[in-house]
């Protein structure tokens, strides 16, 4: 597939590809998971927007990763691949992407396409971005609406603000005062790295602080960006615009996001033990730990250092009697994607565990609040859903024996293949293809911790 180091990379998942879990044995051994998404996206995308070379290691190299490569190519910034996870960037510096020859295609991923959107935003440039089904059905007028205030416009979109979107890039960016609706840090992110090409300090106003991985690296490219709190939980983001960034290294430390699949699967599977290794402890994605824990989740944190201004640490896990907890909506920023394996957690405690404000699962890949709750409900767990809000009645087991509906959402098949490593009867999920979009090797490193996958 990596014929060359300018080669476009691009994983088929056209064809659906069941897969079930089975209970077998306790998991044991050591595993990395692959690089964190979060900041492989956004280190191919400040790469680009440097002057100079940024080498990056340990880079993601999942489809949606990949698809944001391509679209720098194609915005005019070199880039190569020189290794397993080693990449090179070449960038056009701010405000210097080039009109793209075609559309600029994203596959399944809302933070590619969205944090792209505020690059170019800045930019005199016009670029169509599109998606697959599944992206295509994302709200992203919540990102238009601040790239509007900023000079750009969308030339065209479909219903509803939705892709594909021909946007046009603001001629002469404008600094501004943007209160995000909810916390994102999508929205925030594009809103910055439009601010970066706009005279002046643009900045983003946060009620809930969301993941602060575009603040961290802007710090790391030599931006100049101030932090301040606001309120009791959020936080007011200022990015003076009009600069120049530096190339400088990134080290991707592995996915906490992509950690909780095996994390979930060693807690629930009896006599398990686990170590996972390099994991990110950024505080505003350890939501998913401080929850398990709080259920009594035995995770023991081993070697926490710093590299690229993220924390990371290994972690051993053994199984664990869990007990339900009730999870605060104000938890939800730091560990939005993790909800469907805690809600497969959550079916193997005992007692009741309510997950409050879950509004945000229902705009992400797929509808993941019902797409988690017919899953659980498939497989013999008792759940509700009660506003924005979802309750498991976990019976400390699954009775599993349930065909899940993925609908395209890499995160529902792994978490329900984590619940058949441990109900009585198999769980089949009807795609596991699309895993490849985060998580690719999902399958051989489960099955090399002794999982059951087939």
């Amino acid at each position: 597939m990596l014929e060359s180091p300018n080669a476009s990379l691009h994983v088929d998942h056209a064809a659906s590809s069941p897969l079930t879990a089975r209970r077998a044995g306790a998991l044991k051994g050591r595993a990395r998971v692959p690089g964190d998404k979060s900041i492989s996206h956004r280190a191919l995308i400040f790469g680009a927007l440097t002057v100079g070379e940024t080498r990056i290691s340990g880079l993601l190299e999942g489809e949606d990763v990949i698809n944001t490569a391509n679209a720098m190519r194609a915005l005019g910034a070199r880039v190569e691949r020189t290794g397993e996870g080693a990449w090179r960037v070449f960038g056009v510096g701010v405000g210097g992407f080039r009109a793209p020859d075609g559309v600029l295609d994203f596959g399944n991923s809302g933070t590619g396409c969205r944090l792209v959107m505020g690059a170019v935003g800045g930019c005199p440039i016009s670029a169509t971005f599109d998606g697959d089904a599944s992206l295509r059905r994302r709200p992203m007028q919540r990102i238009l609406e601040p790239l509007a205030r900023i000079g750009a416009r969308a030339a065209s979109a479909g219903d509803g603000g939705r892709l594909p979107i021909t946007l046009a890039g603001a001629r002469d960016p404008i600094p501004i005062v943007y209160r995000t609706p909810v916390p994102s840090a999508q929205i925030k992110s594009a809103v910055l790295l439009a601010g970066l090409a706009a005279p002046g300090e643009t900045t983003v106003i946060e009620s809930e602080a969301s993941r602060d991985h575009t603040e961290r690296l802007l710090k790391h490219f030599g931006a100049e960006v101030r932090l301040e709190a606001e309120g009791a939980h959020g936080r007011k983001i200022t990015v003076r615009g009009e600069v120049e960034l530096g190339p400088a290294p990134v080290v991707v430390p592995a996915d906490p996001s992509s950690a909780a699949f095996p994390m979930v699967a060693a807690l629930i599977v009896p006599g398990s033990e686990v170590i996972l290794t390099d994991v990110m402890t950024n505080p505003l994605r350890t939501g998913l730990i401080l929850t398990l824990r709080e259920m009594g989740a035995e995770i023991e944190t081993l070697d926490l250092r710093s590299a690229g201004g993220e924390e990371l640490a290994d972690f051993r896990v053994r199984a664990s009697n869990l007990r339900g907890v009730d999870v605060p909506a104000a938890r939800a920023p730091s560990m939005i994607d993790e909800y469907p394996v805690l809600a497969v957690a959550a079916s193997f405690a005992q007692g009741t565990t309510v997950m409050r404000g879950l509004k945000e699962l229902r705009v992400k890949e797929s509808d993941r609040l019902s797409a988690v709750a017919d899953g659980l409900k498939a497989n013999g767990v008792e759940v509700d859903i009660q506003g924005d809000d979802l309750i498991v009645h976990g019976k400390g087991l699954a009775r599993g024996d349930g065909g899940v509906a993925t609908h395209m959402d890499h995160r529902i098949a792994m978490a329900f293949l984590v619940m058949g490593l441990s109900s009585e009867k198999p769980v089949r999920v009807d795609d596991a293809a699309i895993i490849a979009t985060s998580f690719p090797g999902f399958p051989s490193l489960m099955r090399a911790l002794g999982a059951d996958l087939s």
